[in-house]
């Protein structure tokens, strides 16, 4: 059975590379009926924090990645220090000052990598290294090699830095008899420029991504693209529909850049065509998570403000500011409405007021035509009406169908805020 793994340093938090590793183990393990093994590697006992385990494994259930087992190296030490004593046994190893070194037998090392073809290796920097620290803690290729074997990893995929790893993790295999696996180097993730990557290219948590508002989905469906594709210009995907198309062979050699826009783009449309219903959730679980004032809305109304600003959202954070209109009592004229207001219309929007509040059943079918007919019979182009309304309603110049929210915001709100505006424009 194919067997892969991901394994994670608790040392920090789970980045965009950590995740576009894991997930295409994840994909490359259920596509091929295989298993996915989560390994915590946490022998680093001082930099190792709860607080990072935590939000891995939590950032990995948000991007719907689960594991079929999972293994802690700490928990492991034993095991490390008795291969270790074996290899001293067969000569490959000796121990000096406490700490136990292995003895590189280099010779030229071809590795057939999955995605990158023939690797050749031609030397390596040093001729040992420490497979077992003084304080009793394994070094990462040794117990790297060690976990490997014993969990019977059949396909090591793993990023592109951890390449020149590989002849010394050969060797120890060799030194144990242990099978060697196969391996597959992803390609790195580039800033825009070709350069590192950097937080402000991208290089951000994926809890943080998280409270940014993107979803877990555009997330997945975006990183499986750093350097792989579909074919066919194809970029929308479900992790189902990738199952059945992904392919190690199709994995890019060279490193795939990170584009903020090409995120944003696909965040947008996952939510604009999202179930509705799901969206709504999707929010209030964001607002309930930020604690926002607006958690507390109750479902059915948070629903038909949601509805309004479908199309609208890039990410989920947005929601509460372009929305706050609704839920507030009263609302501020920003500096971006100012010269919409210049032209006083105070007795035109008294008119409007007045025809509006004869409206019963305060609808969108009757508002607009209540709307349109009071323009006409004030011989004034709708337009000449609509800025002023919208800002009185809700602050701005731009928003959602102004029918619309004029029947979401409710009768009474409607008509209290073009009264405030009436005497905005009386005041001056």
């Amino acid at each position: 059975m194919l067997r892969v793994r991901f394994a994670p340093s608790p040392t920090g938090f789970l980045h965009i590379g950590g995740a576009r590793t894991a997930l295409f183990n994840w994909v490359y393990a259920r596509k091929n009926k295989g298993e996915f093994i989560l390994r915590i590697e946490d022998t680093d006992q001082n930099r190792s924090k709860p607080e990072y385990l935590t939000e891995i494994s939590e950032s990995l259930k948000w991007l719907k990645i689960d594991w079929d087992q999972i293994y802690y190296q700490s928990k492991r030490f034993d095991i490390y220090r008795d291969y270790a004593q074996k290899l001293i046994g067969k000569g490959s190893a000796y121990k000096k000052d406490e700490a136990i070194f292995f003895k590189y037998n280099f010779s030229q090392i071809e590795v057939n990598d999955l995605i990158r073809g023939k690797v050749t290796f031609n030397e390596l920097p040093k001729d040992e290294e420490v497979i077992i620290k003084k304080d009793g803690t394994p070094g990462y290729n040794f117990s790297c090699c060690i976990d490997d074997a014993l969990m019977e990893i059949s396909c090591v995929i793993r990023g592109e830095d951890h390449l020149s790893n590989t002849p010394k993790q050969i060797l120890i295999y060799r030194a144990l008899d242990f099978k060697i696996p196969d391996f597959a180097h992803l390609p790195l993730i580039l800033s825009p420029d070709g350069g590192r990557l950097s937080k402000r290219f991208g290089a951000t948590a994926i809890s943080e991504y998280k409270k940014q508002g993107y979803l877990p989905e555009s997330l997945a469906n975006y990183f499986l693209l750093l350097g792989w594709s579909p074919g066919q210009d194809r970029e929308i995907l479900s992790l189902s529909e990738t199952k059945e198309l992904f392919k190690l062979k199709d994995v890019n050699k060279t490193g795939a850049a990170f584009s903020l826009d090409k995120l944003n783009w696909m965040n947008a449309y996952y939510i604009r065509n999202k179930n509705i219903d799901q969206l709504t959730k999707e929010i209030q679980s964001f607002l309930v998570n930020q604690k926002h004032p607006f958690a507390n809305i109750e479902y059915g109304r948070l629903k038909e403000v949601v509805v309004l600003f479908q199309t609208r959202l890039t990410t989920l954070s947005e929601f509460p500011d372009k929305a706050n209109f609704f839920f507030s009592q009263d609302v501020e004229y920003l500096p971006e409405a100012s010269s919409v207001l210049e032209n006083k219309l105070s007795q035109e929007m008294e008119t409007l007021k007045d025809k509006l509040s004869q409206i019963n059943g305060f609808r969108k079918d009757l508002i607009e035509e209540k709307f349109r007919k009071t323009a006409k019979d004030l011989d004034l182009k709708v337009g000449i009406l609509v800025h002023p309304t919208r800002v009185a309603l809700t602050g701005r110049r731009k928003g959602p169908g102004l029918f619309e929210t004029m029947e979401v915001l409710g009768k009474e709100k409607v008509l209290q805020r073009l009264d405030k505006l009436i005497k905005y424009w009386e005041e001056k």
